[in-house]
């Protein structure tokens, strides 16, 4: 879906197809036709923007078969769809039936995250929209904390330089700019907006700035307007953002609170939980061992890295971090000039959420994609942006 912003520009809005994950080309091709073009159907229009997520496989075949690339971007159009970004965070086993660490590596200090990286930039250079200014890719920020040392993060930074030069080569070679976007996340070397701030200044380079991910900005308790009004005074270019919502329990003491959270504790994927304390930002690294009890004080509220659907937040007493979005989205787009022009809905959890509140069939998931992307498309709309053909 694209957007007109008041300055004149385009905004593109996407969904991440890392909610249906596939590991090769062939499984990238079916979900084309299984659940992206069923949803730019449900939507009604004649071009829906998707965020690709591709596996190293999937990459790797692209980046080495011309036929193969333009295979997909002729796919592609045949189905009204377009691709302006792309979702490098997961390397592969995205829908592995338990992913936890494992979507942290390769991380930014092993050759194999850079080499990923490029592959994806030049298959993203080959579908970019012929009117399309720049294409982007979201990637992790350096690595998870614990094996993150000073030695890999001197490698991480020399990676990260090395990939800007590869960039403007590629932007020389084709005429298409590429930009990649690291998105903190909590746990991560790179946890909040402000901890970006430092390792991007000091790589300098255009093509590399930050991925704002609503979701993890709000796990953080990081308050949307000052976190973009620093990022913009310190000169690190918002690259992208997804528009996502964390789980939100305002009375964790409380044992219905507590009984209602534990439907989400699941064996998939890493859900990092965090509270405010009187001695700064607490959390444990996933919500089993904050339910646990002691782990996290439980008289402020919790707040828990379970994107749940936009459109419909989880029943009392528990509630989602849409606010948190809804005002991250006035800094973003609400200004004279919009932060970023590539906006991503990135609910991957569908099938992770407990199951009465899961869909069961490829039509019900296609129908609640779809009722996020109208949510995200009426908030831009309230913001001035003027919805295109």
């Amino acid at each position: 879906m694209r957007f007109r912003h008041h300055d004149g520009t385009t905004v593109h809005l996407a969904y991440c197809t890392n909610v249906h994950p596939a590991e090769s080309l062939d499984g990238v091709l079916a979900q084309l036709g299984a659940y992206c073009e069923p949803v730019r159907r449900r939507l009604g229009r004649e071009r829906l923007g998707i965020g690709l997520w591709l596996a190293v496989d999937a990459a790797r075949s692209l980046d080495a078969d011309p036929r193969a690339l333009a295979g997909l971007r002729a796919e592609l159009e045949r189905r009204g769809l377009e691709v302006v970004t792309l979702n490098g965070f997961p390397y592969e086993g995205f829908g592995a039936e338990q992913v936890k660490y494992r979507v942290y590596r390769p991380d930014w200090a092993e050759r194999e995250r850079l080499e990923y990286t490029l592959a994806l930039a030049r298959v993203l250079a080959a579908l970019l929209p012929e009117d399309a200014a720049e294409g982007t890719i979201s990637t992790l920020p350096l690595a998870w904390r614990t094996v993150h040392d000073e030695q890999r993060a001197a490698r991480a930074h020399a990676a990260l330089a090395e990939l800007g030069g590869r960039l403007d080569d590629l932007a020389e070679a084709t005429g298409r700019s590429i930009r990649v976007a690291l998105e903190p996340e909590p746990g991560c070397a790179v946890e909040t907006t402000a901890e970006a701030i430092g390792p991007l200044t000091a790589i300098g380079h255009e093509r590399i700035g930050i991925c704002v991910d609503t979701c993890h900005l709000a796990t953080s308790f990081e308050e949307p307007a000052g976190a973009l009004a620093a990022l913009a005074a310190a000169g690190v270019p918002v690259v992208k953002s997804q528009l996502s919502a964390a789980l939100h329990a305002e009375h964790p003491g409380r044992p219905e609170v507590r009984e209602a959270l534990a439907a989400f504790a699941e064996p998939r994927f890493l859900h990092q939980t965090r509270t405010r304390a009187a001695d700064g930002l607490r959390g444990t690294d996933d919500l089993g061992p904050a339910l646990a009890g002691g782990a996290l004080p439980d008289t402020g509220p919790w707040r828990s890295h379970f994107h749940v659907p936009l459109h419909a937040a989880p029943a009392a007493p528990l509630t989602s971090t849409l606010p948190v979005l809804k005002e991250a989205l006035g800094s973003l787009v609400g200004g004279e000039r919009p932060l970023t022009r590539h906006l991503e809905v990135e609910t991957y959890t569908w099938q992770a959420l407990p199951p009465a509140l899961r869909p069961h069939t490829d039509e019900q998931l296609a129908d609640g994609i779809a009722a996020e992307l109208l949510l995200a498309r009426d908030l831009l709309t309230d913001h001035g942006l003027k919805e295109l053909p």
